[in-house]
């Protein structure tokens, strides 16, 4: 069945440690890809996803550049992040695991993302959505972003474990019609 993200309702958002104390948040602001969902048989989803990593934001300009510099996603050399699915893992009802591929700086890992199905509704225009919500932590070094600085009280200025969570809306095209001539 085709659908489409609702990319207004939809987020791709991160976060990090900052000084072993707080956390920062960011969001990727340009992405999108293609899901294939059949709502009568979930574990045959197929999911790929292209980020545009020049997009990150985290609210701070300079800290942008920076994630955006070589020291972190050297956007120059490495513009997208990728993540394509290699297995949907029905764990409930409403839940499953997402195993696919992560690239990021060419550099490509396995991860499982814990997926929440929401439910559905029809909007009063007609068309249905089904909404999703994902999570999953990574250790950053695994893909090649280990800057950092040593704290004087002891730790690090940016944690090596990153939170990443999506939020999903996606809307059902209509078939188009056949005509008979």
């Amino acid at each position: 069945m085709p659908f489409q993200i609702d990319a207004a309702h939809s987020e791709i958002q991160f976060s990090a440690r900052h000084m072993m104390v707080s956390k920062v948040r960011g969001v990727f602001e340009k992405w999108g890809g293609a899901i294939l969902l059949d709502p009568a048989n979930p574990g045959a989803t197929v999911v790929d996803i292209t980020i545009d990593a020049t997009s990150i934001s985290s609210k701070d300009e300079k800290r942008d550049e920076h994630l955006r510099s070589p020291d972190f996603l050297n956007v120059e050399q490495y513009p997208v992040i990728t993540f394509k699915s290699t297995k949907v893992e029905l764990t409930s009802d409403n839940a499953a695991k997402l195993h696919g591929d992560l690239t990021i700086c060419d550099i490509t890992k396995p991860v499982t993302l814990a997926v929440e199905y929401e439910g559905n509704a029809k909007s009063p225009w007609g068309a249905v959505s089904y909404g999703f919500s994902a999570t999953t932590k990574i250790d950053r070094e695994a893909w090649g972003l280990t800057w950092n600085a040593a704290l004087e009280t002891g730790g690090w200025l940016v944690s090596k474990e990153i939170q990443i969570d999506i939020d999903l809306e996606l809307v059902q095209v209509a078939e188009p019609e056949t005509v008979v001539a």
